[in-house]
């Protein structure tokens, strides 16, 4: 598999081969985790780059809308794969096979999910289906021993099975390690690395989680590390609230984007002194139970902190 590239292009040239953009929409229904898919939900939706828009977000917008139906709020740019081993192509005209390089640039998106009548008949699929070990809430899932054990097996049966083990404790945290949430990219790649994924060729162990098109899950999982890692400095997750919500609803929306169960006070505490919301003087009347409080993001507070950056409250149980 390719190894990534951060990248930072604001327009793709010709002549390395083909451009492609790969987008990342995501989003939070309830409190399930969901990325839109395409292909019975086999891959990322992807299509070529099309200049003719004054820059690359733009026409990324707007091919986000004709493929899936769908607008997108916040986006930001995750990588560049641009290595010659991607994809092998023949050159045109030429009758010769030629490995050419591809371009794909991949995006992030936060959204709210709704119906996605799109081109290319997209639909949602829960982050877990993918990777079904990276969920937490619980303690940790049942699909964990399986896989740790085959991990091991694989630690114990090649070469350096001491520094192997060492990057299965820290990925996995095992043996006193602490497990970080910010880590799925990198267990991914060391799943794929042990050939523990159907994409390194894996058919027999169902816990390795949902499959999907050549690099996409790879991909998904940058994603999903960048999002994690990102809610906790920036406003990012203002987008995929409601414009009134409660204090339970926004630590749950956020709980289902890390996979941890967070500590209640805290998160409460540290909401409050960072003056990020303000009450609607609304209350709920949805649930059993006392009706809660409804609040909002203060407007000058996503403004500014879009520039300045805010830590959300990620203090576990």
């Amino acid at each position: 598999m390719p190894r990534y590239r951060p990248g930072q292009e604001s327009r793709v040239t010709n002549g390395l081969g083909q451009a492609e953009l790969i987008a990342v929409l995501a989003a939070v229904t309830g409190e399930e985790p969901r990325v839109m898919t395409v292909a019975a939900g086999q891959a990322l939706p992807s299509g070529p780059f099309i200049s003719g828009h004054r820059s690359l977000q733009s026409g990324l917008r707007a091919w986000i809308e004709q493929q899936t139906g769908h607008p997108v709020g916040f986006l930001e740019q995750l990588y560049t794969f641009a290595d010659s081993d991607r994809e092998a192509a023949a050159t045109p005209g030429s009758g010769d096979e030629t490995s050419l390089r591809r371009i794909s640039i991949s995006y992030l998106g936060l959204v709210h999910e709704q119906a996605a009548p799109g081109a290319e008949q997209p639909e949602w699929h829960g982050w877990y289906e993918y990777f079904p070990w990276e969920d937490h809430r619980a303690g940790p899932p049942a699909c964990l021993g399986p896989v740790l054990a085959r991990l091991a097996l694989w630690a114990a049966a090649g070469a350096g099975a001491e520094a192997r083990g060492q990057r299965i404790d820290y990925a996995f945290g095992q043996h006193g390690a602490h497990w970080n949430e910010d880590l799925a990219l990198q267990r991914y790649e060391l799943l794929y690395e042990a050939g523990l994924v159907a994409e390194a060729g894996c058919s027999d162990l169902p816990e390795s989680g949902r499959p999907m098109r050549a690099d996409h899950r790879r991909i998904l999982a940058t994603g999903i590390a960048r999002l994690r890692a990102r809610i906790k400095y920036s406003p990012a997750a203002f987008e995929l609230m409601p414009d009134r919500f409660s204090l339970l609803q926004l630590q749950r929306k956020v709980e289902a984007l890390v996979g941890l169960r967070l500590h209640k006070s805290n998160f409460r505490r540290q909401i409050d002194q960072q003056e990020l919301i303000e009450e609607t003087g609304e209350m709920s009347s949805d649930g059993p139970g006392r009706p809660a409080m409804l609040y909002r993001y203060r407007a000058t507070v996503v403004q500014a902190r879009a520039l300045a950056g805010t830590r959300l409250p990620i203090s576990r149980n």
